[in-house]
């Protein structure tokens, strides 16, 4: 990924929470790696990730190695090129403050896990797009999309 396009579109992806269930079909091939190339072709500035969202994505690709759906030496290809995208600046890691998306985390599950069934990490990516302000939510997860919509955030599936 490069770091291109106008200034504004930048800042539009500036303004957008990948969950990882969006964000790994770029870095191991899925069922939705092609529509979410072409959503990033259309999203070229700098996407903000958390820490927590990077362990999620080097997760997803070595446990893509344990399912049998990459082999090693392609999961060790996926994570050079997804830390290539942090050092072409295609990615940029974002402070949290976690004390404050952990007690939101809790205030959201106590609102709306009766009702939705989320799961708790799933809160807590939603909690985190809140606490980054940010106003659009990129994933392929339903019940953290429902969340992400209750709490006013525009949600994508791309």
């Amino acid at each position: 990924m490069r770091n291109g396009g106008s200034t504004r579109t930048a800042m539009t992806a500036e303004k957008l929470y990948l969950d990882s269930s969006a964000l790994r079909h770029l870095y191991v091939h899925g069922s939705h790696s092609a529509a979410m190339s072409a959503w990033r072709f259309r999203h070229p500035g700098a996407l903000p990730l958390t820490r927590f969202g990077r362990a999620e994505i080097f997760n997803a690709i070595l446990g893509a190695v344990f399912r049998g759906d990459l082999t090693e030496e392609l999961a060790l290809r996926s994570l050079g090129v997804f830390e290539a995208d942090f050092n072409s600046g295609g990615l940029r890691l974002v402070d949290l403050p976690w004390r404050a998306a952990l007690d939101r985390t809790a205030e959201l599950s106590r609102e709306h896990t009766i009702r939705l069934g989320t799961r708790a990490l799933d809160v807590l990516h939603v909690a985190s797009a809140l606490e980054l302000g940010v106003r659009s939510f990129v994933t392929y997860d339903t019940r953290q999309a429902a969340l992400a919509k209750a709490v006013g955030l525009k949600t994508l599936a791309p």
